[in-house]
């Protein structure tokens, strides 16, 4: 590898707040915010919309999806339309 041209790999907390979930892995993303770690340390955090913590393909809630009720609401909407023959 070049010296000089990669950014830098080191220690950063992804943090999922709706999950209240966080975890220390190593990245080349960079933040100027900061949290305390457990180990004491200090690291960069990101905040992440969805993780592992949050997901529903991970976590089990999976929404269901009314087909029925939208197919009625699009009949509905376009009842008084008429096809161009």
């Amino acid at each position: 590898m070049k010296p000089g041209i990669h950014p830098a790999y080191r220690p950063v907390v992804f943090r999922d707040r709706g999950a209240d979930f966080a975890f220390l892995t190593r990245s080349t993303a960079t933040s100027a915010r900061t949290i305390a770690w457990s180990d004491g340390n200090t690291y960069p955090v990101i905040d992440v919309d969805i993780s592992s913590a949050s997901h529903p393909f991970w976590t089990g809630r999976q929404r269901v999806l009314d087909t029925a009720g939208r197919v009625e609401k699009f009949r509905r909407k376009y009842a008084g339309h008429r096809r161009a023959s």
